[in-house]
Formats: structure tokens, sequence, C-alpha cells
């Protein structure tokens, strides 16, 4: 396969069945917090509830995009980490999909609503930090930090907003329906009035829809960091997609750097922009003359990757330093070319996609009651109401989708379970939650973090000295 030895093949295989593995828990792991709802409100019958957002995960992986698998590939600077060994690749690899497995298998098994994301981004900043135990100077450039902040920030705010937002749209729903029926306890065995149906089934179809765009993605960036890290000749770019097109958008980019004022750049700022300027001129020399990275000698295709890193990113980074002294005319054209450069480096096979799909489609149909049980029956102190299962989801999928549109990974876990406590703190005040429930879950939030990354740098280290 692709020229490796026979274990480094196995490995490959086996991480990518990990990977899927991974997606698989996170069906049905994180399907709980769509189907709870309409399961607890007699809206539809379990068997049907799963079958159906079993079947929007899957349809949101397929036309979500890869905004938000680009942003975990991108928490670790593949261009610093990648080295001649791919044994090295694997080690890391295998640490972060063994510590993300654990976690998220040990909480589903205890039946705790946990973060599938948490887990992912505390075990790849796990990995990140154990570089500094390592030879070289990697140990400062192992993570990519302004992207772990912008991740870090979205999980954190994401169950503050799923909590309060919750709580206005109730509020919102007690101001303009006033239909005493939705805000009742379902009758154990009795549907609910066909509008409340309607309106759970598509509130229900959101979050499962917005949780296959979004956590779907993950699963992606994870099969696209493991065949980087081993096979960087053959998926570090995209093959697709025509090298002179590159070539001149790259080129506009660095003709717009040039007519910048670097007398007015920081130190940084220009050491940047002088990186930039090296790293499209090497561009040019590698591609001089070819139309696909595939004529490009393998030795020499990763290095594309990382020129079109370096560019872009530069380019992002003194643009948000707010001291180029270009026109906003300018701007807007250097951001259009940065995106148009940016293709050669973000993409994901159609394989990829469908494999992830697959799986979180099928994770979703089985093993949810465990989790089910928690988010129905023992966040909240009485039975959940359709006015409070559709104000919980209707946030969860509003948070999720805005998410995934802006590429940041978040915790559907955290959207819809917080907004469950909302919803049910805007009927009678907080003396409506179990506090032993809420405080197990807000444990097991913060420790999340903190355990996957030290379980992900311990494993990687282990792994990176016997292999």
């Amino acid at each position: 396969m692709f020229g490796l030895d026979t274990t480094l093949t196995v490995l490959l295989i086996l991480c990518i069945i990990l990977a899927c593995f991974f997606e698989f828990i996170n069906g049905f792991h994180d399907t709980a917090n769509a189907v709870a709802t309409v399961i607890y409100t007699n809206s539809m019958k379990p068997t049907v509830a799963v079958v159906y957002s079993g079947l929007l995960n899957f349809s949101g992986v397929m036309l979500g995009g890869i905004a938000v698998a680009m942003g975990i590939v991108n928490l670790l600077p593949m261009d610093a980490l990648v080295d001649s060994n791919p044994y090295h690749g694997i080690a890391m690899i295998l640490a972060l999909l063994l510590s993300s497995i654990i976690w998220n298998f040990g909480t589903w098994y205890f039946g705790i609503p946990s973060s599938s994301s948490h887990t992912m981004i505390g075990s790849i900043i796990g990995i990140g930090m154990a570089f500094y135990f390592l030879p070289g100077d990697l140990g400062t450039t192992a993570v990519n930090w302004d992207k772990a902040k912008d991740t870090g920030l979205a999980l954190l705010l994401s169950p503050l907003l799923g909590f309060s937002a919750a709580i206005i749209v109730m509020f919102i729903f007690k101001r303009f329906i006033k239909n005493e029926i939705i805000y009742k306890e379902p009758i154990p065995g009795k549907k609910p009035p066909i509008w409340i149906r309607m309106l759970l089934w598509g509130t229900c179809g959101m979050v499962s829809f917005f949780h296959g765009q979004n956590d779907g993605q993950k699963g992606v960036g994870l099969i696209m960091l493991i065949l980087i890290c081993v096979l960087p000749a053959q998926f570090a770019t995209d093959a697709t997609i025509n090298l002179q097109s590159i070539n001149g958008n790259i080129e506009k980019i660095e003709t717009l750097m040039m007519t910048a004022d670097t007398t007015v750049l920081s130190a940084k700022e220009k050491k940047l922009h002088a990186e930039l300027l090296t790293h499209s001129l090497h561009f040019h020399a590698v591609t001089d003359g070819k139309f696909s990275s595939e004529k490009v000698p393998v030795g020499d295709r990763f290095s594309l990757r990382k020129d079109v890193i370096k560019v872009t990113k530069g380019a992002e980074k003194l643009i948000s330093g707010g001291n180029l002294t270009l026109s906003q005319n300018e701007i807007r054209t250097l951001g259009r070319e940065i995106k148009a450069t940016k293709k050669l480096v973000e993409f994901a096979p159609s394989w990829v996609i469908i494999i992830i799909s697959l799986c979180l489609g099928l994770g979703t149909m089985v093993g949810w009651k465990r989790i089910v049980i928690t988010v129905g029956e023992k966040i909240g102190k009485q039975h959940m109401s359709y006015a409070q299962g559709a104000s919980a989801e209707l946030v969860a999928s509003l948070g999720i989708g805005l998410a995934s549109w802006k590429g940041l990974p978040v915790s559907t876990t955290h959207m819809l379970s917080s907004g469950i406590a909302g919803s049910m703190v805007a009927k009678k005040g907080l003396k409506n939650l179990q506090k032993g429930t809420i405080k197990t879950i807000v444990l097991t939030w913060v420790l999340t973090l903190p355990v996957t990354m030290i379980l992900a740098g311990s494993l990687f280290l282990l792994f990176r000295a016997i292999l």
C-alpha cells in the first residue's frame, strides 16, 4: 500500500479502524442528546427516533463541508511535526485515538453526557505538549495555540450559551404561545397533538443534522491527520487542484504584500512578512511548469503544503494585526486569494467522508439508552415538557449550525444538556435541577481536558519510545 512496509501498513489500517470506531462511539454517545426529547415527550418511538436521527447525522456529514475537519487538522502544526519517520506519526495518531476512545467509552458506560469534541481537543493538546519532553525545539510550536484558543473558547462558551439561551427561548414561548398543553408533562403512552410532534420532529432533525455536520467533520479531520502523518506525499495536497491556478493566487498575495509598507510592521510581523515571501518564491520554483502535485517529486510534495500554510496563515495574521498599509478593497482581494489558495491543502477525499458518515450514522442507531436516561430523567426533577424539549433542541441546533459555519468544533452534548438544564430552571428556578447529576456532569466536563491531555501525552511518549 503506497510503498509502505507490512508493519506500517497494518498500523495505518489499525489507525483508520480506530478513527472509525471513535466516530461510531460518538454516534451513540451524542445522539442521545438529539433523541431524548422526542422519546421522553412521546413524540416518536425510540426505534424510529434513532433511525431518523442516524439518517440525518449521515446527511449532515455528507453535506457539511470540511471547515470543522480542517480546524481539527490545523490544531497540530503538521508542517513542524511530520518528519521522515512515519512511525512517529503513527505514535501520535494512536495516542490521540486511544485516549479519546477510552474517555468517551468510559463516560458512556456510566451514562454521563460528555463531549466528544472536548475529548478530542484535550488529546490533541496533550500530544502537542508532550513534544516538550522530546529532543529538539518543537515544544513551543507543537500546538497551534491560536487555533487552540479559538476552539477552547467555543467549548467553554457552549454550555453557558446553551443554558442561558434555553431560558430566553422558554420565556419567548410563554410570551407568544398561550396553549398550556405545550408546558405540561406528557401523559405516559399518549401522543401529543400533531403540531407539537411536528415541532419536536423538526428540532430533533436539526440537532441530528448539525451534529453530523460538526461532529462528523471531526472524524473526517482525524482520518486526514492519519493520512497526512503516514502518507504525506499522497495526501498533503489535493492532486485534483491545478497548481498553476494556485500559483496565480499566491502571486497576487505576494504582489499585495510587496506593496505594503513594512516599516510600520512590528518585529514579529516583519518576520511573518519575510517568511511569507520566502515560501511563496519556493512554491513558484517547485511548481514551475507543473499542473498537478502528482508531477512534483515525492520528496517535495509535503513542502508545497508547508508553503501554502505559511503563506496563508502569515497573510491572515498580518491582516488581523491591523498594520498592513493596504486599502479595504485590497484587503478584501487578499482574503479571496487566501481562501482560493487554501483549496490545495484543505480537502478530504470522498471515500473518507462516506466512511465517517456511515460510522456516525450506524453508531447513532445503537447504544443510545444510557445517555438518554440521564438527559431525559436525571437533569431535572420533573418530567420534560414539550416546550422544554423544543427549546433545548432549538438552541442546540442553532448553536451547532453557527459553529459549523464558522469552522469551529463545538460540543453537541454541552449545548443540549445545558439547554435542558436551562429549560428546567426557566420553569421553577435552580431548585428544579437534580444537583447530584449536575455535579457529576460538570465534574466530568472539567476533568475531560486535563485527563485526556495527560493520557494522550503519556501514550504518545510511550508509543514514540516503542515504535
